[in-house]
């Protein structure tokens, strides 16, 4: 059996017996957050583009939440797919920087109002998508993006395909068609680092769009091939150079060690690397012993792997262009928090990016690389006041918690209905909707005369 065998015979023979608990909850706490994010950048430039595009692509089978019309199940997903990672506010992989939730829940939302699946079914297949993207991504490490890949758009074909598969009820031959068919669209360059362009957002959309292509083909017998993980030419052949890749971690534990459930919600719509440190100076503006004025110089210590995400170019870090530029740049995110006492949606605004004591305070913030530290978000913070004084605080990554979550979804449907935003949340965390009546409750939120410009809610 061929290491993308073995993942799709699981796949497609995990039931919910199988799977603990926590993780029901967890897909829910998922389901939820990923709504919100879509509800957060229908408003946005590119949800208006996208929102045009799906009315020129109109179809049957699935909805276009932002819009209420009609879609093909492959045009909704990237619809949604896209709107999910447009705020660069979905959960992360922190040892990959892969992001699943865009992805997965965008595929088994479309793939599950269209078969209108059960909610065990519709749990089931998050949690199978969530570990397929963890596991093809602990292979590669942070490999795909030193050669220049989006890692989230080289696994997210796939892991879109095995949640889709699994809504369709594909047997482990066809998941395994389905699997190996979406390899051949896994695809992202890291571009967009040079002028900000939406590509980045695109590929979480593509992604779930290619994966619900292959499982769709899949199901009528279009054979893809079994060796598409450890062939020579296969995934980490062809994007790491590296065909004599250790496939191990695709099966060791699987069914019992559930990588998957380690992706971490965010909480603030920037680069996940720069969270810690955002945490890291609101707790110091808090407890009174940092103010943006006292600054001298403020030093962030991080991982090398990181510092070409979110600190050089310099330019663009201490002064972002556009929205996209100052998500990935930890200087002016920090800045904000320390000006503000809060990063949120309103930090993305364009007068916001363009504001003078932000930018001032970015010019006194610095990114440096140290080999001893991990593959984490683990660093350290260094500041110096104008009056000589000193501090030093260690920096970790959080753990969001379920009431995190819930506050996050409140605060980026806060332009919504607000009775229709409470039903479609009771639902998803309480109850047991089906995925036709999830699209209906989340419709009826995301449209109507209460739908108007993006929120400002401090989360």
């Amino acid at each position: 059996m061929t290491p993308l065998e073995t993942l799709a015979n699981w796949a497609s023979e995990t039931t919910p017996a199988n799977i603990p608990a926590v993780q029901d909850r967890c897909a829910r706490l998922r389901l939820l957050d990923t709504l919100g994010l879509i509800a957060a950048a229908a408003d946005h430039p590119a949800g208006r583009s996208l929102a045009a595009w799906a009315n020129a692509n109109s179809g049957a089978g699935a909805s276009v939440l932002i819009t209420g019309s009609s879609a093909s199940p492959a045009v909704a997903a990237l619809v949604h797919g896209s709107l999910a990672h447009a705020r660069d506010f979905d959960d992360t992989f922190a040892e990959t920087v892969v992001h699943p939730g865009s992805t997965v829940i965008a595929a088994t939302l479309a793939a599950a109002e269209r078969a209108n699946t059960n909610f065990d079914g519709i749990t089931t297949a998050i949690v199978v998508g969530y570990e397929i993207a963890g596991r093809l991504g602990a292979v590669a490490g942070r490999g795909f993006h030193a050669r220049g890949f989006h890692a989230t758009s080289i696994v997210g074909p796939i892991a879109a395909a095995g949640a889709a598969g699994r809504i369709l009820g594909l047997d482990g031959s066809r998941m395994a068609d389905a699997l190996g068919l979406s390899t051949s669209m896994s695809s992202g360059l890291l571009a967009f680092l040079a002028d900000g362009g939406w590509s980045k957002w695109l590929h979480t959309g593509w992604s779930a769009h290619g994966g619900i292509i292959a499982a769709e083909m899949a199901s009528h017998a279009f054979r893809g091939p079994h060796h598409a993980l450890d062939h020579p030419y296969g995934l980490y052949g062809a994007f790491l150079g590296a065909p004599e890749t250790n496939l191990n971690v695709l099966k060791d534990g699987l069914g019992e060690n559930w990588i998957g459930a380690t992706a971490q919600a965010k909480s603030f719509p920037c680069a996940h690397v720069i969270q810690p440190y955002i945490d890291a100076v609101l707790a110091l503006r808090e407890e009174g012993r940092l103010k943006a004025d006292d600054v001298k110089s403020l030093h962030c210590v991080m991982a090398p792997w990181a510092l070409p995400i979110v600190g050089v170019p310099r330019a663009t870090k201490i002064a972002p262009r556009n929205d996209l530029e100052a998500i990935a740049s930890l200087p002016f995110m920090v800045a904000a928090a320390l000006c503000d006492g809060r990063v949120d949606l309103a930090t993305l605004h364009p007068e916001t990016i363009g504001r003078a004591d932000i930018l001032s305070l970015a010019t006194r913030i610095e990114c440096e690389g140290d080999e001893t530290l991990g593959s984490g978000f683990d660093g350290r913070m260094n500041v110096e006041l104008r009056d000589g004084r000193r501090t030093s605080r260690a920096v970790a990554l959080s753990n969001s918690s379920e009431e995190r979550i819930v506050a996050k979804f409140r605060a980026n449907t806060a332009h919504l209905r607000p009775d229709a935003c409470s039903k479609l949340e009771r639902a998803l965390l309480n109850d047991a909707p089906s995925g036709q009546a999830i699209m209906q409750l989340a419709i009826a939120a995301m449209t109507g005369p209460r739908f108007r410009s993006c929120p400002t809610t401090r989360l």
